[in-house]
């Protein structure tokens, strides 16, 4: 079987790394010699009603109404350039700021992160990964092409079809996918923004084709008729509302599948008291029935929970792997 999932087979081998770091959640120090504020500030880097958002509100939820944590949480959405204005404002906090901050971060943010700036993992604590995320393809009702084949046809043919979707692990994967399908990205053209949330704004408003998303976002759109799946990248079907065929299934082609870790971490002078909490935290969120069934399940993502010491290995081996990928120094 050829391999054209890069970034996915890279991701298969920093998983099958992180395993044998399983157990390890602390990041030293002991979570008792350290109170959260009464106020804690977490910084999400897209806009509201993304998929981070909905992430970010979700957890901040439960560790509220579970009694997790008794702390406020004041959740900002600041996407200037990109969401690296705000990355590079939590990165650089020090005093008890550092230790009473959280910022949303997943692969989609590290890779333009490693890509346009010096930023790296390195200059944060990284606290927990929570799961894995995929993408789907919908069209709306703007849409000429019947399915995904019809519009793979078209593009063949000459003509432009343009794809809306976020940043990083989307571009990723839509790069994946044209490779695979073998169109140039003359035809088939792909528009950046800076969140899913906006992507699907442009996609119900006619400026797009088609949109790649992952189930959360696009919820509420797909129960309302407004979206429709077309195609999942991915190595398998998703069932109900989210049902749609993979690559393999429309074509002569391999299935294209890059999944997407979702995580949280801290500024780099966190102390290590801190980590200790907020990882035992976010451990708690990820076993929590409300987790389960109001955020996994219901938008179809891999459970996923690593602990600050295995999700820093995970974290840097998967930063390493892409930047080796990519050629970045």
């Amino acid at each position: 079987m050829k391999i054209k999932k890069q970034l996915a087979v890279l991701l298969t081998g920093v998983l099958a790394l992180s395993t044998l770091l399983a157990g390890c959640q602390g990041k030293g120090g002991s979570s008792k010699s350290y109170a959260p504020a009464s106020s804690i500030d977490w910084m999400v880097t897209s806009s509201p009603g993304g998929g981070s958002d909905i992430f970010t509100r979700m957890i901040t939820d439960i560790m509220k109404t579970e009694g997790i944590v008794d702390s406020t949480f004041v959740v900002t959405n600041k996407t200037d350039g990109g969401g690296e204005v705000g990355r590079n404002e939590v990165a650089n906090l020090k005093g008890d700021k550092a230790s009473n901050t959280l910022l949303t971060f997943n692969s989609g943010d590290l890779m333009p992160m490693v890509l346009n700036t010096k930023n790296r993992s390195k200059n944060f604590k990284i606290l927990a990964v929570m799961a894995l995320d995929k993408q789907l393809i919908f069209k709306t009702e703007h849409t000429k092409q019947a399915d995904f084949a019809e519009a793979i046809q078209a593009a063949k043919n000459g003509e432009t079809i343009v794809i809306g979707g976020s940043k990083g692990d989307d571009v990723a994967t839509y790069e994946a996918m044209i490779k695979e399908i073998g169109v140039t990205s003359d035809n088939m053209k792909y528009i950046t923004y800076d969140s899913t949330s906006d992507a699907i704004t442009a996609g119900l408003g006619g400026h797009v084709d088609f949109v790649i998303s992952k189930p959360a976002v696009a919820s509420e759109y797909v129960e309302a008729g407004s979206l429709i799946p077309v195609l999942a990248l991915a190595t398998e079907r998703y069932s109900g509302k989210f049902d749609a065929p993979t690559l393999s299934e429309i074509g002569d082609y391999e299935n294209v599948e890059v999944p997407v870790w979702r995580g949280v971490v801290g500024p780099a002078n966190m102390s290590d008291e801190a980590v200790a909490f907020w990882s035992e935290a976010l451990k708690k969120v990820s076993e929590s029935e409300r987790w389960k069934t109001e955020y996994i399940d219901k938008y179809k993502l891999v459970p996923e929970f690593k602990g600050a010491a295995e999700a820093t290995e995970y974290i840097t081996a998967y930063e390493k792997a892409y930047m080796e990928a990519n050629g970045i120094q």
